[in-house]
């Protein structure tokens, strides 16, 4: 049987030669499914786990649609939401490699970047908008921007959508868009309240899914490490060390908790870097960019934070924190084992996680292999002893201070000082 290429999908040529250029030769389920219905003007509902491909499926049919013609100023033709700025990064990083060969324009509109060059970009004009919804409200107050020439509409990870508290967001959101235009919403999970959405933002959607709902991919060795919490930074730098991955993701419930692994892993001379919510977004873009570019190994995160690693070859994926919610077991493990390459996810389960592992298992149906953590390996390493300093000897520390990225050289919060993970609500509550 012949494999489908995307010269079977019916995009132009200049789309065509981009993705040629980028080296995909075969489309991913979901792109297979999803883009010719797009072309064809249907609403689509995708229902798609991490690592599948699905930016590509709306980005690349948004391209062709939207053609030539050129946006009004502070009129954008098309929409996208996304729930962070990592994510929201990386569907324009997208959208600039498949669109290189068109004339169409595309613009980030995040928090932590200032409004001001935002503002500028807006009024020369901007065919596709990429945002989140906190800050995309900011700029319907503050810039003027109007939603009534949107022809296409993109709700992306309406699931992480909903457990940040971005819903009302998105509500008002859709109330200033047109009533005639096209509308795609992707997510990895279906809770009751996405599927009641998307009945209400999509007209007689074509629903797709790529794979069983909550399920993991199969190239993923999926383990548990029974430990003890107070143990539990031992077990992980131990295992660390001992499998040695070439990149990997260690994931938090706890925002405090991404700053004490990440310190106690540093003191124990391993590359590592951090990223949650409170990062001021200059540092995220960093710390980013040094695991990219394989500068730092480890990455310690959390939830909200990962969304936007787009990376194909993370080979380990930790969970210091058993998830509360069985379903980000799932968004977590998918950034492992991409692009068919195989992948390892390592739990950490505590006394206190069993009611949660038994969630798990249920969501996912399976039997994960479960290792007990010894005492003896449990010990911490043995370091080397600071030679003590001579009495004569001064000893300065000089801090540093972090870097900023070129293109990000202004990149600091408005005067608001409001950030894009922060619903309306929660923002009215601080006025």
């Amino acid at each position: 049987m012949t494999k489908t290429t995307f010269d079977d999908l019916g995009l132009n040529p200049k789309l065509l030669q981009a993705v040629k250029e980028i080296g995909y030769l075969h489309p991913t389920p979901i792109q297979e499914e999803a883009i010719p219905y797009v072309l064809m003007g249907r609403d689509v509902l995708g229902i798609a786990q991490t690592g599948t491909g699905k930016t590509a499926s709306f980005t690349l049919p948004m391209l062709e649609i939207l053609g030539t013609a050129r946006a009004k100023p502070r009129m954008p033709r098309a929409l996208v939401l996304a729930p962070t700025r990592e994510l929201a990064a990386q569907i324009l990083e997208n959208l600039n490699s498949y669109g290189k060969h068109t004339t169409l324009t595309a613009a980030l509109m995040v928090g932590g970047d200032p409004m001001q060059a935002q503002t500028a970009l807006l009024h020369k004009g901007v065919d596709i908008l990429i945002a989140t919804p906190g800050r995309l409200l900011d700029h319907i107050l503050r810039s003027g921007l109007i939603l009534t020439d949107v022809k296409f509409f993109v709700i992306d990870e309406a699931d992480r959508m909903l457990d940040m508290g971005f819903i009302p967001d998105i509500e008002k959101i859709v109330k200033m868009l047109p009533k005639i235009r096209q509308t795609l919403m992707f997510t990895a999970t279906m809770p009751a309240l996405i599927k009641t959405l998307s009945a209400q933002f999509l007209q007689t959607p074509r629903e797709i899914s790529v794979s069983r709902q909550s399920s993991t991919g199969e190239n993923i060795t999926q383990e548990i490490y029974r430990t003890t919490s107070k143990n539990k930074i031992n077990a992980l730098y131990n295992l660390l060390r001992t499998l040695n991955p070439t990149s990997a993701l260690v994931f938090c419930n706890r925002k405090i908790d991404v700053d004490k692994v990440k310190t106690a892993l540093q003191q124990k001379n391993m590359s590592v870097v951090a990223m949650h919510g409170d990062m001021v977004q200059a540092r995220r873009y960093e710390n980013l960019e040094q695991f990219k570019s394989g500068e730092a190994k480890i990455i310690i995160c959390s939830d909200v934070a990962a969304r936007g690693i787009d990376i194909d070859d993370i080979t380990h994926v930790f969970n210091y924190d058993l998830p509360h919610n069985p379903e980000d077991y799932v968004h977590r493990i998918g950034r492992t084992g991409r692009a068919g390459k195989s992948g390892h996810a390592i739990t950490f389960v505590t006394e206190d996680d069993d009611k949660s592992l038994i969630a798990l298992k249920k969501l996912i149906q399976q039997d994960l292999k479960e290792h007990i953590v010894q005492s003896d390996d449990l010990k911490a390493p043995t370091e080397t002893p600071k030679q003590p300093l001579k009495k004569s000897r001064i000893v300065t520390e000089k801090k540093s201070e972090p870097k900023i990225l070129k293109n990000n050289s202004q990149s600091k919060s408005d005067s608001s000082g409001f950030g894009d993970d922060v619903p309306s609500f929660m923002r009215d509550l601080r006025k």
